[in-house]
């Protein structure tokens, strides 16, 4: 027989420790207590009282590029409550004497000297071989920029005539900062008053789909069984269906003599009817998952109907993963807008956004001669990136599973 060894040894782990060999591990000196509560930091503490929604909050601070997304976005939003007072010309202002005027430099300092913000008037002539105007600045005409002062009349809103804007040309001077369109009227205070129109388009369609897309997947995932199964098979339809010529077919039915407003409703409803597949699918899972929860079965048990269990105990369970969602979904809904007024077939002046902006940018001889006319892509192109840098704060602030 072979000798027993003299320490014994698991396969894989460190020797066992033998009879009054010192321990090689720490082994607390007070006394163990069955009572004893666990002191907690009070950092530790503040995070583990914290709600689910704060904790998202300090998640997503730490995002920089999405909090400064989300202060950019709010500029904006809180612009087209203003448009009015913000744009330095009414939406409808013409000066058939300035068509097609470049955009103006702002300067401050004229001959060395000083004056605060001001613009160069101009003079034009006529170029014959491009059939053109060729405006020219003139030193002699320095036109200072008025701010909080009164202008051209409109009306706030269509309800309230006012005349206060931002700022103002000179007395008998110009003020076109982004040039104007053919029919002499300011590039600038259109990209103004279009953004109202594209950007809550955008949040109604959202709103639309976020809807319907909770409604439909969540019945689907807490029925399951075949109206799950007509559910699936119906968003297999419409996402298989190509986006753009669907819209195209969409719009072109709205009749012509519809008015503007109803255009406007129109064109959301398209938007928000094609985009509500993808979040459907994301609730159903999610709800899949969760109905089998005793929370659930508790709900049922106390009598809580259908609506009130997947509206108050499964939908806010994964709510905050639904607004990241729904904040990427935005992009979409204002790009869709835009691309169909641009082929002429959403909105129509004159109603104004950026798409039908975009419309008079279509011929490449306008972009040759009068590039400013495509100002409007640059805010279109800012409001996509910040909702998508948002969207990644929102979605990784509300993803457990990130630190």
């Amino acid at each position: 027989m072979s000798a027993v060894p003299e320490q014994a040894t698991v396969q894989g782990q460190s020797p066992l420790p033998q009879p009054g060999a010192p321990l090689t591990h720490y082994v607390s000196p007070e006394p163990f207590d069955p009572e004893a509560v666990e002191r907690l930091s009070p950092a530790l503490e503040r995070v583990y009282r914290a709600s689910q929604w704060r904790l998202m909050w300090w998640k997503f601070r730490r995002h920089r590029l999405a909090v400064i997304s989300a202060v950019f976005l709010a500029l904006i939003y809180l612009s087209t409550l203003v448009s009015e007072f913000l744009a330095p010309y009414p939406l409808a202002a013409r000066h058939v004497e300035q068509i097609h005027h470049p955009p103006q430099a702002v300067h401050f300092f004229h001959e060395g000297r000083f004056i605060g913000p001001f613009v160069y008037g101009t003079s034009y002539r006529l170029d014959m071989a491009r059939l053109k105007r060729v405006y020219t600045p003139d030193p002699q005409q320095v036109q200072p920029i008025r701010f909080f002062c009164h202008g051209e009349p409109y009306r706030f809103w269509g309800l309230i005539d006012a005349d206060l804007h931002l700022a103002c040309p000179a007395p008998g001077g110009t003020l076109y900062l982004l040039g104007t369109d053919r029919l002499g009227r300011d590039v600038l205070s259109r990209v103004l008053y279009g953004a109202r129109i594209s950007l809550t388009i955008g949040l109604l369609g959202v709103a639309m789909s976020f809807t319907l897309g909770i409604v439909i997947g969540g019945l689907a995932g807490y029925y399951g069984g075949l109206f799950d199964l007509l559910v699936q098979r119906l968003i297999e339809v419409l996402q298989s269906l190509p986006s753009i010529p669907l819209w195209l077919a969409l719009a072109a039915v709205m009749p012509v003599s519809w008015s503007p407003l109803l255009v406007y409703f129109g064109i959301t409803m398209i938007l928000g009817l094609l985009h509500w597949t993808g979040l459907a699918r994301a609730v159903r899972s999610k709800l899949l998952a969760l109905r089998e929860e005793d929370y659930v079965l508790a709900a049922q048990l106390m009598g809580a109907g259908t609506g009130r269990i997947i509206g108050r105990h499964l939908v806010p369970g994964f709510l905050s993963h639904l607004i990241a969602t729904a904040t990427i979904a935005i992009p979409g809904m204002i790009l869709g807008e835009t691309a169909l007024s641009f082929l002429g077939l959403g909105l129509r002046p004159p109603i104004t956004s950026w798409g039908v902006l975009l419309t008079e940018a279509q011929n490449i001889n306008v972009l040759t001669l009068y590039p400013w006319l495509l100002a409007p892509v640059v805010p279109v192109i800012l409001v996509i990136l910040a909702f998508n840098f948002l969207g990644d704060g929102l979605r990784d602030a509300a993803d457990p599973y990130r630190a």
